[in-house]
């Protein structure tokens, strides 16, 4: 009997020594997210807005981390680039196509297998999926697309109205979460998603006229007139000319911008460059509150002695046009809105200042999650993880091509329909439906030669062989991802 008691005992220490283990080694995540934030307006990346000092806060994890010069999203918009990080599925498989239809709770999640593995999940901000969240310990969310000022936020037992800026309120909440919700026996997997910068830019009081005295570079394509595609692109409703209202969009109202459109009238490309101007000071005043309060949280964790074993990760729901082609928004596959900011940092892990080239998709960011947490992700997810990238161990059969599909139209701005297959130098973009001449509408580029995609080169007789290839490649990524429309 005693020697069946001693065994006993000792299976129970050691068990209680692998759990102990277990904890110390599996890291935290701390996911960072914003709302339409584009790649162009972060420093780290480069650009014609890297000197001006927009990010410094965002720039650190990069420095400290690795930054992902080609991740990019399968679906352009909101809801179901939201749905794909859950779920780490494309549209047509987790049901999310649009910002209109309802997303099914029910269906599996990566934060409900992290929770069921020991890890306390917490959600916080803006996830404009209708619906109570599912799989997470704590979570307060906005409401649909959510209000900049005195922003309602909703949570199991009801909602709750705060006086103050969305995203100074999203990191309070998120911090208050971190000092009394978190259970400090347990990893934890913390998101922490912003409203700004999206549509209407509404900066917060003290960066409201944050950027007044400076001059923005334009992008070279400010003034395409769309010679060189097809009908998308010419019907689109998402130009700084024609489609950025005057009062909504750039608050006109505010006296300097109205006397100052009042005493010189601009007409034309004039009119043009100053909505431009007036656009991006708001826009990177959203920014710079979004960057100010990723300090904070950084700052946090420092202090609290949780950075050494935290991976933090910041991103955005996709990218976003910040003038080029004339345009603001989202939605083509073009590539200011097809590839997204990614920027990861893991101490002791990742090499500091370390860049990856590789082909990523927001389909990959679930499988991350839980490989970080050494759990392996179940065979319907459709991503792989990053793991092996944030090691610098890229796996020799990574993919080499992306899938891309947007479902959205009739809808807001009025972007056809469209699916296509990119790799690192080729894209193929197939247009299709309603108001598309003949049902169907192609396009090519050579990104080597033409980075800006200013000229399809799809009835080029030069690229015919690439075409077909490319062709061929949709084909074997619809059956991939079982594409069935």
């Amino acid at each position: 009997m005693k020697k069946v008691l001693r065994y006993t005992l000792l299976l129970s220490l050691l068990a209680s020594a692998t759990l102990f283990a277990d904890k110390a080694q599996r890291p935290n995540i701390l996911w960072l997210f914003s709302d339409d934030h584009a790649y162009q307006a972060i420093g780290a990346y480069g650009g014609r807005l890297e000197k001006e000092n927009l990010t410094p806060n965002i720039d650190s994890i990069a420095k400290e981390g690795m930054l992902f010069t080609r991740a990019y999203v399968g679906n352009s918009i909101c809801a179901p680039s939201r749905a794909t990080l859950l779920t780490g599925k494309h549209s047509h498989l987790h049901g999310k196509r649009d910002n209109i239809g309802e997303f099914n709770h029910d269906q599996q999640q990566f934060q409900k297998i992290l929770r069921k593995k020991g890890y306390q999940t917490a959600m916080i901000g803006k996830i404009h999926l209708n619906g109570k969240m599912q799989g997470f310990d704590y979570w307060e969310v906005l409401p649909g697309q959510g209000k900049y000022n005195n922003p309602t936020f909703i949570t199991e037992e009801g909602e709750t109205q705060y006086k103050g800026h969305s995203t100074d309120i999203i990191t309070d909440r998120a911090l208050n979460w971190f000092e009394k919700g978190r259970d400090k026996d347990k990893p934890f997997m913390a998101m922490v998603h912003y409203k700004a910068p999206h549509r209407h830019w509404h900066p917060a009081e003290r960066f409201r006229k944050a950027f007044e005295d400076r001059t923005f570079p334009e992008p070279p394509t400010l003034f395409d007139d769309y010679s060189g595609r097809t009908t998308a692109a010419h019907k689109q409703d998402m130009s700084i000319e024609k489609s950025m209202f005057m009062k909504g969009d750039l608050k006109s109202w505010r006296e300097d911008r109205k006397t100052y459109l009042e005493k010189h009238q601009p007409k034309g490309k004039d009119l043009i460059r100053w909505k431009y101007q007036t656009y991006m000071k708001d826009y990177l005043a959203c920014i710079a509150g979004v960057d100010e309060n990723i300090g904070r949280l950084l700052k946090y964790l420092k202090d609290n002695g949780l950075d050494k074993n935290t991976v933090v990760m910041y991103s955005a729901d996709q990218g976003f046009y910040l003038g080029e082609h004339g345009w603001f928004d989202k939605r083509f596959m073009y590539e200011e809105s097809f590839r997204t900011p990614f920027i990861a940092r893991w101490p002791g892990v990742i090499q500091p200042g370390s860049k990856n080239g590789d082909l990523v998709q927001n389909i990959d960011f679930a499988e991350t999650f839980l490989d970080l947490a050494g759990i392996s992700a179940p065979d319907d997810m459709q991503g792989r993880s990053l793991v092996p990238l944030f090691k610098r161990n890229t796996p020799s059969d990574w993919r080499s091509s992306l899938y891309y599909h947007y479902y959205e139209y009739p809808g807001w701005h009025s972007v056809r329909r469209h699916e296509g297959v990119a790799n690192k130098r080729y894209k193929l973009i197939r247009f299709y439906g309603k108001d598309v001449p003949n049902g169907e509408e192609w396009e090519f580029y050579d990104l080597e030669k033409d980075p800006h995609e200013m000229q399809s080169a799809y009835s080029d007789p030069v690229h015919q062989e690439q075409v077909e290839e490319m062709k061929g490649e949709l084909t074997r990524l619809r059956g991939c991802y079982l594409v069935q429309d």
